[in-house]
């Protein structure tokens, strides 16, 4: 079955870095799109990013845009989030997801980020 474990969440200040991990098992990942999404305290899931299978393509929302950086390794079956210049309204349970948007969706359990001083 479709698994994704999600780990490298923690407490970082304003401003700093964090690099997220997504490892996945049970499906053909290096034909499969995959995203970032989160979900911070009392709001609904967010998309953050996307990349496209063969990693040539990405896509950000706009309020990271130019901060956080996807990326993907096929051969481990790795996908990977690096999240730089954090901000406490960064601070959320972050996802890994594949079929985003779409019935069959399938994500995580989710690694929590926390962005403090």
């Amino acid at each position: 079955q479709v698994q994704l474990v999600e780990s490298g969440g923690g407490l970082a200040q304003p401003g700093g870095s964090l690099r997220l991990s997504c490892v996945a098992s049970g499906f053909t990942f290096s034909i499969s799109a995959m995203n970032w999404a989160r979900q911070a305290p009392g709001k609904g899931l967010e998309w953050v990013s996307g990349i496209t299978s063969d990693g040539r393509a990405t896509f950000y929302a706009d309020s990271v845009k130019g901060r956080f950086t996807i990326s993907r390794d096929n051969a481990k079956n790795m996908v990977y989030l690096q999240m730089n210049s954090l901000k406490p309204e960064d601070t959320a349970l972050y996802y890994c997801a594949k079929d985003w948007g779409q019935t069959s969706m399938v994500k995580g359990r989710g690694t929590q980020v926390t962005v403090s001083s």
